[in-house]
């Protein structure tokens, strides 16, 4: 059985007002969001990119570290608030992929994601896919992105009650920085230029596979349950 982990914001998703949110609470728990308008958050960790935008503009360490738990709670107070009237979209042909991989015998569905679990979970049930994904590793289980695909299998072997690890699991990415926490955990990667990664810049980074986007269902789910090879 493969196990598909998914990245959530600019590979299944795209849109919400997570930004916003996450400035919001910043501003409201440490009186900055530091250089938020520019910051660069492709493949990175919710509490990585904290950190850099509160070092950025000054905290000391010992502070940031004391106020993350309510800076979290702050920020999924916010983005609940908010995201009934500017929901997550699915990009396009993700709402007929994923269901089909779902209803596969051979294939388990997972989430690989930066996100905090809160935020995962507001994102994809806005954009309503969160039902198809039964575990996942999440920012808030680790701040480095590498360590979390194997989370990610250990959640899946206690729920399957089947043994997976990094050979099982294909890393499903739109960023450079998917591809290299895919090959971290040893686990096949897929790229998908659905983000603003450009198919070169994508193929640079060496995937297993390379997609330029799910529209082609059958060519994606192909691509994703037989990724290595030429």
């Amino acid at each position: 059985m493969r196990l598909l982990l998914f990245d959530i914001d600019g590979t299944l998703v795209r849109g919400s007002p997570a930004k916003a949110a996450f400035g919001h609470a910043l501003a409201s728990v440490f009186g900055t969001a530091g250089p938020i308008a520019g910051h660069d958050f492709a493949g990175k960790t919710d509490p990585e990119i904290a950190r850099e935008l509160l070092e950025a503009a000054g905290v000391a360490s010992g502070e940031i570290e004391a106020g993350l738990p309510r800076l979290w709670d702050r920020y999924l107070a916010e983005l609940a608030r908010l995201i009934p009237a500017a929901p997550a979209e699915a990009l396009p042909g993700v709402d007929e992929l994923i269901p089909a991989l779902a209803a596969r015998d051979d294939v388990a569905l997972g989430l690989v994601t930066g996100n905090v679990e809160g935020g995962a979970r507001l994102k994809l049930a806005s954009a309503g896919l969160w039902e198809h994904f039964p575990v996942g590793a999440y920012g808030s289980d680790h701040s480095a992105r590498n360590e979390l695909p194997g989370v990610a299998c250990r959640r899946a072997t206690a729920h399957w009650g089947r043994p997976f690890d990094g050979s099982d699991a294909v890393v499903i990415g739109d960023t450079p920085r998917d591809v290299a926490c895919g090959r971290a955990a040893r686990a096949a990667t897929v790229a998908v230029a659905t983000g603003r990664f450009s198919m070169a810049e994508l193929k640079a980074a060496a995937p297993d596979r390379l997609l330029p986007g799910f529209e082609d269902v059958d060519l994606a789910a192909a691509a994703l349950t037989e990724p290595r090879g030429p």
